[in-house]
């Protein structure tokens, strides 16, 4: 697993200053064995027609145009994995749920290509 650092400031800091939140990048190897463990929710940030023509079974679709972090499930036994196509979408939407104040979100890297 990797990790890169987002920042809830303005401006980026040092990692490991208080601004600070990781974002863990996850492969999609491990995501399917959380999904196989049933540890983890799916939160699919593409627009409702990709979301459509594929997706990862049993994932939420919440597009990031219309996206409010209050609408995407806080279970603390289950980890918050994003995604969309590539992986932009996403890491926006990763910012604003720690902007939101969710303490760990996790990233599939590379998204679905």
């Amino acid at each position: 697993m990797t990790t890169s650092t987002l920042t809830n400031a303005s401006s980026a800091t040092n990692n490991g200053a208080s601004a600070n939140t990781p974002l863990r990048d996850i492969e999609p190897a491990e995501l399917k064995r959380w999904l196989d463990e049933g540890k983890v929710i799916v939160v699919d940030v593409r627009e409702p027609d990709e979301f459509a023509a594929e997706r990862i079974e049993g994932a939420l679709s919440r597009p990031l145009s219309s996206l409010n972090p209050a609408n995407v499930p806080d279970n603390r036994d289950k980890t918050v994995v994003l995604h969309c196509r590539s992986g932009k979408r996403s890491t926006e939407a990763a910012q604003r749920l720690l902007a939101a104040g969710r303490e760990e979100v996790c990233h599939l890297k590379g998204g679905l290509k």
